[in-house]
């Protein structure tokens, strides 16, 4: 082989690596501010009740993901039924951030009364009890955009799991 043989190959090689960590470093990026959407507003609701801050795990978003994966298909509302707690969220449309997503959980508050430990006028508030149950520490989510413009659904996954009848989340 020529040296400008040697230049070029080196060249395309250097080429596809530098191309290949944009690309990795796009995904990575992504994924972070995904991540960051998911956790920052359901830590900054624990932090307001003095509760210590959700870890992201792995194992808990690749399960999300799985599910979230089977209702890109209708995109239901239906939990998973798995042993881990859990909230879903769906939005017609394509634009629903995981931000909002938790967002309209944690905007629960307003209807849970924690004295009579219950949602107050027919209202839902389980969705923020479990953001802010005492002994769950580990969240993974996931977000899909359905088929044929059913809208989004997005799910987190909790472990342990919370709301258990009778008992208090925090």
């Amino acid at each position: 082989m020529k040296s400008t043989e040697y230049t070029i190959t080196y060249f395309f090689i250097l080429l596809l690596i530098s191309g290949t960590n944009d690309a990795t470093r796009a995904s990575d990026y992504h994924y972070i501010t995904l991540v960051n959407q998911f956790l920052a507003p359901q830590n900054a609701a624990r932090a307001v009740l003095g509760m210590p801050p959700l870890v992201w795990d792995k194992e808990l978003a690749s399960y999300a993901q799985s599910y979230a994966n089977e209702r890109r298909f209708n995109c239901d509302l239906k939990h998973s039924n798995g042993r881990y707690g859990e909230n879903i969220f769906w939005g017609s449309g394509d634009d629903w951030t995981p931000a909002q997503a938790v967002m309209s959980w944690v905007s629960e508050r307003r209807w849970y009364d924690y004295w009579s430990n219950s949602c107050v006028g027919d209202q839902d508030c389980g969705h923020y009890t479990q953001i802010v149950w005492r002994s769950t520490s580990r969240v993974g989510c996931a977000r899909v955009v359905c088929f044929e413009g059913k809208g989004v659904f997005m799910t987190c996954n909790y472990d342990p799991p919370g709301n258990y009848i009778g008992e208090k989340p925090y």
